[in-house]
């Protein structure tokens, strides 16, 4: 699978902390014969078969992102789930090049697992829906408006997750409120929310 759009740029900030370390690993990745471009903003990198991870950056480290890491075997217990709510992807993680320098036989080894897996045809199973936690504040809000139920549940199963994380994510009723609220508009258009606080035009 060809990813679209060169990903050079990304390797061009000379004032990026994190510039040595990257290149690193995008050696890595091209000496395993994978396809290289930009998708979600950041460097990504596929076999014949589909995408397989893509390099992304933090304050305190640099990971590799395996699209499918929850299907991934982890001899060396090295993969990393970002936070509870994410369900197939999992991180490398490097503090500095040199532990990059210093692992590439085993990111290649994890690499060549990724590639196992996507020839495999494995999909991730996610969670079901039913299976997230309703605040009772947006029960009770389907409950008393049909429009607004028919939208939500007219949403993608990614949509609908999205927003029953955020809801669920304020701790107090108030706040929980306002972000239904807020949301409510976005819902019956038929959007999603983007990271952050924002929401699909």
């Amino acid at each position: 699978m060809q990813v679209k759009f060169s990903a050079d740029w990304y390797f061009q900030k000379d004032n990026d902390k994190w510039q040595k370390a990257k290149i690193a690993i995008r050696e890595i990745a091209l000496d395993c014969d994978l396809s290289e471009g930009l998708a979600y903003g950041k460097p990504t990198y596929a076999s014949l078969k589909g995408k397989l991870f893509l390099i992304h950056t933090f304050k305190d480290y640099i990971a590799v992102l395996f699209f499918k890491g929850s299907l991934m075997q982890d001899p060396a217990k090295i993969l990393t789930q970002q936070t509870p709510n994410v369900q197939a992807a999992r991180q490398l993680r490097f503090d500095n090049v040199e532990q990059i320098q210093a692992m590439k036989d085993t990111i290649k080894e994890y690499i060549q697992e990724a590639i196992n897996v996507e020839n495999s045809g494995q999909k991730v199973v996610f969670k079901a829906i039913n299976q997230y936690e309703f605040p009772e504040e947006f029960k009770e809000k389907l409950a008393q408006d049909s429009l607004l139920a028919d939208a939500f549940y007219a949403l993608t199963p990614g949509r609908q997750r999205g927003y029953l994380l955020y809801f669920s994510s304020a701790k107090l009723p108030k706040t929980r409120q306002d972000r239904i609220n807020l949301s409510e508009p976005h819902i019956l258009k038929g959007k999603g929310r983007l990271k952050g606080s924002g929401f699909e035009q």
